[in-house]
């Protein structure tokens, strides 16, 4: 096998062990399986804690959409007028003459924890028993990108949670790595791409963030930095509560293809160099933009402290051959890989991607590749 590979796919989950099986009769499938959390295990095996996005095969009854969304008694269909919504981008639609936007989801996304070999190269056992679906209202369309940090002996596992209340990320917990218990929302609305440092700092728990919003601002025409969103600091004395660092975190250089906004991708792990974690860049293309992954290496002792920005030639990029296999189904119109986790192998780090918001990627990278 090589260093590059699919481990898992959408046809590889059994929608009859789904969550949303008790409520929903209508036909569903797998859009993707994809964004996996990365860690490892105390046995040493991995965990990959997948994110199935499940969607409806008829989203369009008559004249009218249809959205999944959670409800303390079950899972329920909403249904929008056809001729009010508009659909550019094939994971979302948006209610027409709205402002700010206002968006409706083509599927549902739940968590599958998926385990793995410790090399990486074999499924060990898919834990449906213990998949991670809403189970809040501020989590009602779906929980998605899970990062797993092993901090302190015990593991955090934040998440964006989808709903019409909040874009939020939350908050889980685990003392084995394998079950995990909801601690509620630590970051308000369309704050993204939260991750923990593996590790405290000054014996604070470290975070990157990612604040979203409508309005930015531009830089002047002779700064080396692109305004728009980016990854951000904070610091917390105990995982639930955040201050963000008063400093810029990592922005989007000019002369780069990261031209549309920045985010964070695997947590940040201790090097002899520093805090290494790889990030995303987005090119601005189509509806959805080409996500590409890049490094950054931060101080250990000051990690608002950039040592080196890695922005130039990508780390990862989406790789075809992958999914020729599947490419009958995929459905974005731009190439797509995107970083989210990352273990430590000895002579080597293990990556986990989404590729194509399809399938789950993992690549094997040698430690010299970061110096």
């Amino acid at each position: 096998m090589s260093d590059d590979y699919l481990i898992f796919r959408p046809d590889d989950v059994d929608l009859t062990r789904s969550p949303l099986r008790g409520s929903i009769d209508a036909p569903t499938y797998v859009l993707g399986a994809f964004n996996p959390g990365l860690t490892r295990l105390p046995g040493g095996n991995l965990l990959l804690m997948v994110r199935v996005a499940e969607a409806l095969v008829d989203p369009v009854d008559g004249d009218c959409a249809r959205a999944i969304r959670w409800t303390p008694s079950g899972y329920v269909l909403d249904r929008h007028p056809v001729s009010g919504i508009h659909m550019g981008d094939p994971r979302q639609f948006a209610l027409k003459d709205r402002r700010p936007p206002l968006l409706g989801l083509t599927s549902l996304s739940w968590l599958l924890p998926v385990e793995i070999s410790g090399d990486a190269r074999t499924i060990v056992k898919v834990h449906y028993d213990k998949a991670i679906a809403p189970s809040a209202s501020f989590l009602e369309y779906g929980v998605e990108d899970a990062r797993i940090s092993l901090v302190g002996g015990s593991w955090w596992m934040t998440v964006c949670g989808v709903s019409a209340e909040r874009h939020c990320t939350a908050m889980y917990h685990s003392v084995n790595g394998l079950d995990y218990k909801l601690l509620g929302v630590v970051l308000d609305h369309q704050n993204k791409d939260m991750l923990l440092f593996e590790g405290k700092v000054g014996g604070k728990f470290m975070a990157l963030t990612r604040p979203l919003g409508e309005c930015y601002f531009a830089y002047p025409e002779d700064s080396p930095w692109l305004g728009g969103p980016a990854i951000h600091m904070a610091q917390s004395p105990d995982g639930l509560h955040w201050k963000p660092l008063d400093t810029p975190g990592i922005r989007a250089r000019r002369g780069t293809s990261s031209t549309q906004r920045i985010g964070g991708g695997s947590p940040p792990v201790l090097t002899p160099e520093g805090w290494m974690l790889i990030y995303h860049g987005v090119e601005k293309r189509e509806s959805v933009g080409v996500y590409r992954s890049f490094w950054a290496l931060l101080d250990r002792d000051d990690p608002a402290r950039i040592l080196r920005q890695e922005d130039e030639a990508p780390l990862l990029e989406a790789n075809p051959a992958l999914t020729a296999d599947i490419a009958h189904q995929m459905y974005l119109p731009t190439p797509v890989v995107f970083t989210t986790g990352i273990v430590d192998a000895g002579g080597h780090y293990i990556v986990a991607s989404g590729e194509a918001d399809l399938a789950c990627r993992i690549t094997h990278l040698t430690k010299e590749r970061f110096r």
